[in-house]
C-alpha cells in the first residue's frame, strides 16, 4: 500500500502560492505551481478546486487568471489544509461487515475504532500546530 502525497501537495501548493505572492504577484497558475511540484497542471487544479471550496483559496478568471490564497499562511494550519482535501478519517473499518458469530469478527469493530479514534486525535493535534507560515520558514532555511 503505497502513502497519500495529497496532504504534502496541497501544503507545497499553498506554501508556493503564499511565497509567489509575497515576491509581489497577485495570481498564480496552475502550470507554475505544477511545475514546482512536478505534476500535471490538472492535478493542482484539482486540488486547488477542493481548497478553494473550504475557504483557503481562490481564483480569477480573465485577463490575469490564477490562483491566490485567501488568508496569510500564518492563519492556515495544516489540520486546515487536511480537512480540506481529506475529509473522512485516516483509517476505516471492513467494507462488508465480518462474521458476528465469530469472536473476532463479532469484536474487531469496537476493538479498532478505540485505537483509530486516538490516532485521529492524536493526527490532528500534531497538524494544528503547524501553519504554513512555519512550513515556509522552514522550506527557506533549507534553501
Amino acid at each position: 500500500m503505497s502513502a497519500n502525497s495529497r496532504l504534502t501537495i496541497a501544503a507545497h501548493t499553498l506554501t508556493w502560492i503564499g511565497l509567489y505572492q509575497r515576491r509581489g504577484h497577485e495570481v498564480a497558475t496552475s502550470e507554475q505551481i505544477a511545475t514546482s511540484v512536478n505534476t500535471n497542471p490538472v492535478v493542482i487544479r484539482r486540488l486547488l478546486g477542493e481548497l478553494r471550496k473550504a475557504g483557503l483559496a481562490d481564483s480569477r478568471r480573465g485577463a490575469g487568471a490564477g490562483w491566490m490564497l485567501t488568508r496569510d499562511l500564518a492563519a492556515i494550519t495544516l489540520l486546515d489544509v487536511y480537512r480540506a482535501i481529506e475529509p473522512g478519517p485516516v483509517f476505516a473499518l471492513h467494507r462488508a461487515t465480518p462474521d458476528p458469530e465469530c469472536v473476532v469478527g463479532h469484536g474487531i469493530g469496537p476493538a479498532m475504532t478505540a485505537v483509530y479514534d486516538d490516532v485521529e486525535a492524536a493526527l490532528r493535534g500534531e497538524l494544528a500546530k503547524t501553519t504554513l507560515e512555519d512550513v515556509l520558514r522552514d522550506v527557506l532555511k533549507a534553501a
